[in-house]
């Protein structure tokens, strides 16, 4: 037997009574922290809740998962871990083993930082995009950068995680991954993250002293955020009633405003930078073929094809809007060739 049970994210003090009754009477707990991390009294109340045996479970022995299901084939085990069981998806893939080796596995659910520190940041939940996390090692934040990008093309904000290592006791400060995603601006260039980006840090969700700041990424950079653990959050395109929530439920330094009214998808920034060359490249063909009528119909059908750009992009066909504007770039590049001119794009 199998059991998976969320702690909660208020210590040991948050664990339901169904869960003290399965700790009670379970042969042995194991207490994964690598999620997060539970302060030493915690550990001393919990390990009280217990009659069978407790074993601290580190990562490792989590993922590799045979000593937890060797032992559940033949005793009632509890996998303890912080939040609710099911946010990390290595306890999924752990359950799913158990079952296909017959296992009986039962779950008892609380509440995540991950869900709560939504509501008590002022943001709508339907409005969470996909996550992303963020590693000490800044080559690592392409992905996260990205994310970003399309979680607020569609309005939506970003939750973003930051490195925890158990073994280390690191916390990736918030004010390193924001200079982080401030440098990847810089070699990816979508108009994504800036100074001036408006972010929330939320911090020690579910603790006495948890609080939450929100400003322009320029006025969190000045804050010391203190104690672990922290969450970063990028807002996309708030509704009023987030903006009025963020301004009364946290530390806000600047104004809430919308975040997507900069970004633009990448087919409208390729489109702003193509459209305008192919035109210039067209009407400096053009006299080049000012008396041969054969060649009319292939400058005309140029002019059209970026016009058909300009249409396709407004009724929002991006793709077809990309390859109009590659078709009237392929005509007038035949056409400089043509004539032994080198192709502008």
């Amino acid at each position: 037997m199998l059991w998976f049970v969320g702690l909660g994210i208020s210590g040991a003090k948050s664990i339901s009574l169904e869960a003290k009754e399965i700790l009670s009477k379970a042969d042995i707990v194991y207490l994964e922290q690598f999620t997060s991390p539970i302060s030493k009294s915690d550990l001393t109340k919990i390990k009280k809740m217990t009659n069978g045996e407790f074993r601290p479970a580190k990562r490792w022995l989590v993922e590799d998962g045979n000593e937890i299901l060797e032992s559940a084939s033949q005793k009632k085990v509890v996998l303890l871990s912080y939040g609710d069981p099911y946010i990390a998806t290595t306890h999924i893939e752990l359950r799913t083993r158990a079952i296909q080796e017959k296992i009986k596995t039962h779950s008892i659910h609380a509440s995540s930082s991950l869900t709560s520190m939504i509501g008590e940041c002022g943001l709508h939940f339907y409005k969470i995009g996909r996550i992303a996390t963020i590693m000490s090692e800044m080559k690592s934040l392409t992905t996260p950068y990205y994310v970003i990008y399309k979680n607020i093309i569609e309005g939506n904000h970003t939750i973003l995680l930051l490195e925890y290592n158990q073994d280390k006791d690191f916390f990736l400060n918030p004010k390193d991954a924001l200079k982080g995603l401030i440098e990847t601006e810089q070699g990816q260039k979508r108009n994504v993250i800036s100074s001036s980006t408006y972010a929330i840090v939320a911090s020690r969700i579910g603790f006495k002293d948890q609080c939450i700041t929100s400003g322009k990424i320029s006025s969190l950079l000045k804050i010391d955020f203190g104690k672990p653990p922290h969450t970063v959050l990028i807002t996309g395109r708030l509704h009023f009633t987030e903006s009025d929530a963020i301004k009364l439920l946290g530390n806000c330094l600047d104004e809430p405003f919308d975040n997507s009214e900069k970004t633009k998808k990448i087919s409208h920034q390729m489109m702003k930078k193509y459209v305008p060359m192919v035109m210039e490249a067209l009407k400096e063909i053009e006299p080049h073929y000012k008396d041969q009528k054969e060649f009319k119909v292939i400058l005309e059908n140029a002019n059209l094809y970026i016009k058909d750009a300009e249409k396709f992009l407004e009724d929002g066909q991006d793709e077809v809007a990309i390859l109009s504007i590659g078709y009237a770039d392929g005509l007038v590049d035949a056409l400089r060739m043509a004539k032994g001119l080198d192709p502008k794009m």
